[in-house]
């Protein structure tokens, strides 16, 4: 490709300056936004782009942007808000940009935020990302300091404010209306919708809620044009993609690679292959709340529209591995520990179901499992939990655990018929 959107960073070289940052032509898309284009010139070209929303849902970024509700029957201020809880398990592609690029992610909110006639926006970040957020305040303070954000910024009349706010931490957070429950100070309970955020948001009024790496393609797209962000994707979605990958291969990490990159080329290729004496058996290709993929489908493009063919969820890109020596059934165990601890208990089957599936998988681990548990627990339970909730966080969380039964259910069948789990006594 052409040009990578990270705007050739080095990982592991520290966090860039503005100056560096300007050196290759950083705040320059920023500029042209506000200077030379109207804020409806710039949703349409990132709708034009085909730029779909990097945080897991896949909501087309143009389209949200359209729904704010307009400025001439709004109440203000206005909210624009970076979505950098990042609380997904197995994912880290969002730190890996700021960590790196910080100004990258300051140039595209603001780009938003201008789009959207806002006018006050909100770095909301994990509270564990300590060393993000003091890199993030750093930059903050540098592109204040030289008038890209206060008053009249450009000389054109707008007033803009940016300020970051440092999550108590939770997994629901994530969640679009819970985390703007916790940016008002409250529990982050999901909210009922309608109304939307684009209406009724954050402190009663208009608030678009993106991802971190989704507004670090905006200066890309107001620069480059929509056709340009279009052609970097070798599928169906448009742009480039941070994919990742953990476990036991050889190179863990992120990479920006085309969107619709397979999982074969991540895996195999970026982080180079599996560990020596370790095979790989399938991963989860977007962080915890998604399905396993097997050899099977290691080349389907990994991307929205192309894993909605398969009836698999896309989720962040970020891929967990599982290999032949690590248990299946102990794998999503810790999982549904994890989901079961971050329900907010806002719904009663999130709250109890959760719990009590992290409990019957706990007895299969123990050796305690009876036949019939897996089919009358297990699958019957997860499929009623999803439908039934508040927020997508349950249905997220049983993703795991009903395609590891489908692809390895002689792995809990072991658990039940031996009274153990095979993998720690050395037969798996």
């Amino acid at each position: 490709m052409e040009k990578v959107l990270t705007k050739n960073i080095v990982p592991g070289n520290g966090a860039r300056g503005i100056d560096d940052y300007e050196k290759t032509g950083g705040y320059s898309a920023y500029r042209k936004a506000v200077c030379e284009l109207t804020p409806a010139d710039i949703v349409k070209l990132v709708t034009d782009s085909g730029l779909k929303g990097r945080g897991g849902a896949g909501f087309p970024t143009g389209a949200k942007w359209s729904l704010t509700m307009p400025i001439e029957k709004s109440a203000r201020p206005r909210y624009f808000v970076c979505n950098f809880d990042e609380m997904e398990p197995g994912t880290f592609k969002d730190r890996f940009l700021v960590e790196n690029d910080p100004h990258q992610l300051i140039e595209g909110l603001a780009i938003a935020s201008y789009a959207c006639r806002m006018d006050v926006a909100f770095l909301f970040i994990r509270g564990e990302y300590v060393q993000a957020a003091k890199i993030l305040a750093k930059a903050l303070e540098e592109a204040r300091n030289k008038g890209l954000i206060g008053k009249n910024v450009f000389g054109k009349g707008w007033d803009f404010e940016m300020h970051i706010h440092t999550s108590a931490g939770r997994y629901m957070c994530g969640e679009e209306t819970g985390l703007l429950n916790s940016l008002e100070g409250g529990r982050a309970n999901p909210r009922s919708k309608p109304h939307y955020p684009g209406t009724s948001g954050v402190w009663g009024k208009p608030t678009v809620v993106n991802n971190v790496e989704t507004l670090c393609c905006v200066p890309h797209i107001v620069e480059n044009g929509a056709e340009w962000f279009k052609s970097l994707g070798k599928a169906k979605d448009s742009g480039t993609k941070i994919y990742g990958a953990s476990g036991k291969v050889n190179k863990p990490g992120a990479f920006e690679l085309p969107m619709g990159s397979t999982l074969r080329e991540v895996i195999f290729e970026q982080a180079g292959g599996m560990q020596q004496g370790y095979s790989f058996r399938a991963a989860l290709p977007g962080g915890a709340s998604t399905q396993f993929m097997d050899e099977s489908l290691l080349d389907v493009p990994l991307e929205f529209e192309s894993m909605k063919e398969i009836k698999h969820f896309f989720g962040t890109g970020v891929a967990v591995v599982l290999d032949d020596k690590t248990c299946p059934v102990g794998m999503c165990h810790n999982l549904l520990a994890f989901f079961a601890r971050e329900s907010c208990g806002w719904c009663t089957p999130c709250r109890e179901g959760l719990p009590w599936l992290r409990n019957v998988l706990l007895r299969l681990e123990r050796g305690l499992g009876e036949p019939g548990d897996i089919d009358a627990l297990l699958v019957d339970q997860a499929r009623l939990l999803g439908p039934n909730t508040y927020c997508a966080l349950a249905l997220g969380a049983v993703q795991p655990l009903l395609s590891a039964i489908e692809l390895f259910r002689a792995d809990f069948e072991a658990h039940i018929d031996l009274k153990k789990c095979p993998y720690k006594q050395g037969i798996g």
